[in-house]
This record gives C-alpha cells, structure tokens and sequence, in this order.
C-alpha cells in the first residue's frame, strides 16, 4: 500500500486517460520464455515458482503490517487458521520508520515456519519513490537485506525477499527499470540465492507497462534466472479485460508473475475486478496475496475488524470464503507436509468439543484431534442453530477461544477439519455453552476520552478511550453514548456497536473485554455525518456514569 497504516491506493488523475494502454498486452509475443533457475528451495523453473522438489507453489495469502503492528504477534497464527499458505510481512529499513532489525526478523521467519507459511519479506519504505519525498531508494533497501544476511541465509525453502513495496510513484515510472535492476544484481553479488520479488512502478499498478514491457531484460539481469514479478491490482484494474490482459501478458511470455497485493470494496478512485482477479489467478496457477489482514488508516480494506479472526469483514468473507478464494484453493507447502498430488480425502470427524473457561462474553472449547492421509491444516468452529450453521472462529490446534458472545444466553458448537487441500471432515457432535451474566463496573470508575482522527466531506474517523480508574479490573464491558447530529458508524476495531438512532451500544472485543486498573483500551470507527460534527456529551460503562477525559 502506498503510505502507513495504508490508505486506498493514489493512481495519478490522468491514469483515467491511459487505462486503454492495458488492452495492448498482446505485444509482448516477442518475448523470450525465461529460463528454468538453478539451486534448491523455492525457485523459478519454466516462468513457474516452484519449491526445491519441483512442485508448484501458488501462494495464497495475506498481507501483515507486521512495522506499524509489532505487538500482533498471534496474527500469523490467525492467518494460517484461515487455510492461507503464504503471507507476506511489512518490515521497515529504518529510512521512514523504525527499522526491524535482525532479531526482530528472526523471529518473524520462525513464526512463519512454526504456522507452516511460507514468508514474503518486504521492505515498505520505498513506496512512492520519485513522487513522495519520504520514500527511500532500492538501493538502501538492498543494503537493509545484505545486513540482514546471517539470518536469511539457509531459509531458501521459506522466504522470499521482495525487495521493496511500490519502488515507484507515478512521476517517471521509467526510471524504475535501472535501481530495480541495480538492486537485483547487488543482492546477488552479495550471495543471496532466494527467490527476490520485484514490485511495479506506478505505485505497484504498472498502468504505463513500464514492468510489463522491460520485464524480460530485468529478469535477464538475474544471473540466477530465480526472480518474480508483481503487480498490486487496485482500481486501476476495474474491468475484466485489463485483469486479462495483463496476467496473460506474463504467462504467454513465459515470465513469472503473483498477484503481491489486491483489493476488492471500491474506493475513491473505482472499484476492483477482484472476482476476475481471483477467478484468472486460479485458471492460470498464479499466486495472489490479499491486502490486509487489519490494521489500515481507512479500514475498508481490512480483512479483519481489529485483527480479531472471529470478525471477518465482508472483504474478508470475500477472501477467505468466497468462490476461488483460500478456503477453496489454497495448498500447503510440500516443505511443511503438504501434497504433492491431488488430495480427495477428508480428515476424519473431530471428537465433541468441551467448554471452559465460559465467562459473559467468551468460551474455550477444546476437542480431540482429528488424522489425515497427509496432515490436518486446521480446525474450523462454527455455531449451530436448527438446520443453520455459521462459522466463529478457525485454529491449528485442538482448541480455541470464541469470543463475542451475549451475557446470559445458549449457544451450540461443532467442530469441522480439514486438510492442506482443502477437503473437510464431518461436523463433531455439538456442545452446549451457556454464557454468563454480564458484569457490572462500579459507578465513578470509569473515564471516556472521544477524539476525531480524520475528518472527510461525508465522513470521519473516530478513536474512544476507555480507562478503568477503579481498583479492580473490569472483565467485559457494554459502551455508551449517544450522537447528536445525526452520525452513524459504518465500521468498528476493538468493539462491535449497535445503533439505534443517535444512541449507540458498543461491546468489546476480546482483546479489549479486559481492562486492567489504571489502564485502557481504544476502539476505533469510521462514520458517515453530515454537517456538525460533535462528540458525545456523555458515556456509560455498564450502565455506569464515565468521566469524560
């Protein structure tokens, strides 16, 4: 994405005027098919990206703001629960914001192998160079991975290094050809075998087929042969035809192209063919890894509200569930146990889930584990109502925490495997669970701080504090307020609300359920307004009375 804690992507005005440039793909027949790379661990072979045994690996992932994010440390759990075998991990250089240093992508690479993901390394402070004067150069990024050699070296089965994200804005994107090149060549000298990723100009969207047309002398600049391309397709790529046309450019050519970032919900600037997208990625074995797990500015693109796996967005929904999405296409790396052919049998049926740890809000279930013919992948949860079913929560082990649940009420769960293929068990038999009564939080202990972060012609971004000023901590909680000109939120991290007219019911997530003496948690919102804009007078925790800070 193209700043921080990612906003829409930024396509110069005068894209609209260019876009038909994307239907001339069919000029690329001249291009030589590249060559097969030498070596072991993920490589190029025939313009495909393969592991070292040869097998094709088509990623399927996500993308994770791992820079902004560093405390998230369960999301590459969460990612792999959702069947992803790949994502792909937002680290800094330290050129525009705080460098993760060795250690600290050490531990990055280890927690991707222990999720069995395979990891795409990239640095994030090159996005926009030429037309953001914050961005740093390719160069500085090669440097960045030379210094991080000792700890990538023998990780060539696991990780791919992309060297920087968007190298280019829209100002000269021909002058991305040369540092990508250079930056190439440099890692090389320095003795890198892995596979290197190499973002467009354009700020990723390529939309002048600056990549597309210099892509085979730049691949023939690796003296390896194991390089990968990618195109970020935003709203740029807003039609079928343009999705087509530029996918097919590389496979006819032979030369190797994923899908490094996408989006799906329209923005200011269109709205993506993410069917088409994903529907072409799949005909033609290409990879695609989705933007973002959660975390951005404008959370339209998040996959996940405030990164809890239990609160998928419809962007989300989309991904993970929907038609060639990963739940339906996604294959485990054969270096972690995944097929190497196709797979058609199912786990057996999990054991029936068990309850503890029930309180007002959540419950812990744990079952017994289920066998495959290769490996089970994960475990999904769902909750069972008559003849419906709907899922709450995924895990790779034999337990999980759902969160989000009612005070006082029943629920029925069931337990569902499945493998690297995809293939799923028999539901488990169903366990009842009972939530407890709600707490209370005692009057005067409780104060409420209310702030506009953003503010735009028909909208705003909103962040409420909650702080427990009491003594004892406070274990699930109900907010609220109330708006008074006529605002509604359209998207929550941190809590999930409910409006009706201007009053407004917020419960929490399960990372902020809890809050401790003297500490806080934040919920976050974006909403619609219009005209006059005033925070709300007054806050209630639980029905009690709240400071306003």
């Amino acid at each position: 994405m193209s700043t921080a804690r990612h906003t829409a992507k930024r396509p110069a005005t005068v894209i609209l005027t260019v876009l038909a440039t994307l239907l001339g793909f069919l000029a690329l027949g001249g291009l030589a098919p590249a060559r097969a790379a030498a070596g072991t661990g993920l490589h190029i072979s025939d313009g495909r990206l393969v592991e070292g045994n040869g097998n094709d690996f088509i990623m399927r992932g996500v993308n994770h703001a791992h820079t902004w994010y560093p405390n998230e440390t369960q999301s590459l759990a969460d990612i792999k629960a959702t069947g992803a075998n790949t994502v792909r991990v937002v680290l800094s250089d330290g050129y525009r914001w705080s460098k993760n240093g060795p250690d600290d992508v050490a531990a990055v690479i280890a927690d991707c192998k222990a999720n069995r993901l395979i990891c795409v390394l990239e640095v994030h402070d090159t996005t926009g160079y030429g037309e953001d004067s914050a961005a740093g150069t390719l160069d500085h990024a090669a440097d960045y991975w030379i210094g991080l050699k000792d700890v990538l070296a023998g990780q060539e089965d696991y990780v791919v290094i992309n060297i920087g994200n968007e190298p280019w804005g829209n100002t000269d994107p021909a002058g991305w050809t040369a540092p990508t090149t250079a930056a190439i060549k440099k890692l090389r000298a320095a003795g890198f075998a892995h596979t290197i990723m190499v973002d467009a100009p354009n700020w990723g969207q390529d939309w002048q087929n600056v990549m597309r047309d210099n892509a085979q002398a730049v691949y023939d600049a690796d003296p390896t042969g194991n390089l990968l391309f990618s195109i970020h397709m935003y709203s740029v790529y807003n039609t079928a035809q343009k999705v087509t046309d530029y996918l097919n450019a590389f496979v006819d050519a032979g030369l190797p192209l994923v899908i490094g970032e996408f989006g799906g919900p329209a923005d200011q600037y269109g709205d993506p063919d993410e069917d088409t997208m994903m529907s072409e990625a799949q005909r033609l074995g290409l990879g695609w890894i989705a933007w973002s797990w959660s975390g951005n500015t404008d959370p339209i693109l998040d996959l996940t509200i405030g990164f809890d796996p239990a609160q998928l967005s419809s962007w989300g929904e989309r991904i993970f569930h929907g038609a060639d999405g990963i739940a339906q296409t996604s294959h485990e790396a054969t270096v972690y146990g995944g097929a190497t052919e196709d797979d058609t049998e199912a786990p057996t049926t999990p054991g029936t889930p068990a309850a503890s740890a029930v309180t007002d809000t959540s419950a812990t279930l744990t079952w017994a584990a289920s066998s495959d013919n290769v490996a089970v992948a994960g475990y999904d949860v769902v909750r069972v109502s008559g003849g419906t079913e709907t899922k709450v929560a995924s895990s790779t082990t034999t337990s999980v925490t759902v969160t989000g649940l009612s005070a006082d009420t029943a629920y029925s769960f069931a337990v569902y495997a499945r493998d690297a293929a995809g293939n799923r068990s028999a539901r488990s038999a169903a366990v009842g669970v009972t939530t407890d009564e709600g707490s209370t939080t005692p009057a005067g202990s409780c104060s409420v701080g209310y702030k506009v972060v953003g503010d735009w012609q028909s909208g705003f971004q909103g962040e409420i504090t909650i702080r427990n000023t009491g003594t004892a901590a406070i274990d699930g909680w109900t907010l609220g307020f109330a708006f008074a000109n006529g605002q509604t939120i359209t998207n929550m991290w941190g809590g999930t609300p409910e409006q009706t007219g201007g009053s407004v019911s917020v419960t929490p997530a399960s990372y902020t359920s809890t809050i401790a003496p003297n500490s806080t948690v934040t919920v976050g919102f974006t909403g619609n307004r219009s005209g006059t804009n005033a925070a709300p007078a007054a806050f209630t925790l639980s029905g009690a009375a709240c400071a306003t800070a």
